[in-house]
Order: C-alpha cells, then structure tokens, then sequence
C-alpha cells in the first residue's frame, strides 16, 4: 500500500459513483462557472459529526449530479459569507454555472433526490 503526501492510503478504490472535487474561497466560483452539468455545493466542517456523515454517505448515493464540490467552511470564510451558512452541513445546487439555491433535505437517496429535482425547478440566479 502507498499514502499520497497527507498519508492518506493511495491505492484504495474510492467508492465513490460520482466526481469529488474541494473548492475553496480562491477557486470555487471559477470552477463552478466553467463546470457544465449540476454540482452538489456541500459546505462541512472537521469538527461537524453530521459532515462527517456527508462525507462518508454523499459519495455512495445514487444522486442526480455530476459532481460533489466539498468545501471546507472552517478554512474558507468568504464562500462561506457568499452563501450565507449558517449551519452545517449545507447544500447548494448549481448547473452550467447557475445557482439553483440551498436545500434542505435528510441525507438520505430520495430525498436528497427529490430535492435536487425540486431546486432545478426553480428561477436560476447568479452565483452568490
């Protein structure tokens, strides 16, 4: 078994069906506007047992997204200020560089399902 350089082992299969990306205050509004498709914003925090559970589950589920952007609130304040979080873990949807708006859902399959086809239904607006 080899580790990347956060000793992190290497070698293990993610079992991730979707793309995992970690945004931060310098990038996540170029990436997000230059990514087609519909991203899955999760704010989280290392201290945050729910994030934790975001973390390990999000990435197992059969979610209508093409990517997962993580983004670490505790290190980057000023994404954080853009979009209003004001608890943790939180969730945004965002497609072809449009922002859809937060959700609010159990973090479970179907509702987090339902709830990125309901978001998707609303006017889309510029990134925060």
């Amino acid at each position: 078994m080899s580790t990347d350089s956060m000793c992190r082992p290497s070698d293990i299969v993610s079992p991730s069906i979707v793309v995992e990306l970690e945004l931060t205050d310098f990038d996540a509004d170029q990436r997000l506007l230059a990514m087609s498709g519909i991203s899955l914003v999760i704010f989280t925090s290392v201290g945050c047992a729910s994030c934790r559970f975001a973390r390990e589950q999000l990435p197992r589920l059969d979610l209508p997204v093409d990517r997962l952007c993580w983004i670490d609130a505790g290190d980057n304040g000023g994404v954080v200020e853009r979009y209003q979080v004001f608890h943790l873990p939180a969730l945004f949807v965002v497609r072809d560089g449009e922002f859809f708006g937060a959700l609010k859902s159990r973090l479970t399959s179907t509702e987090l399902n339902a709830a990125v086809g309901q978001a998707l239904t609303r006017t889309a607006e510029e990134l925060p």
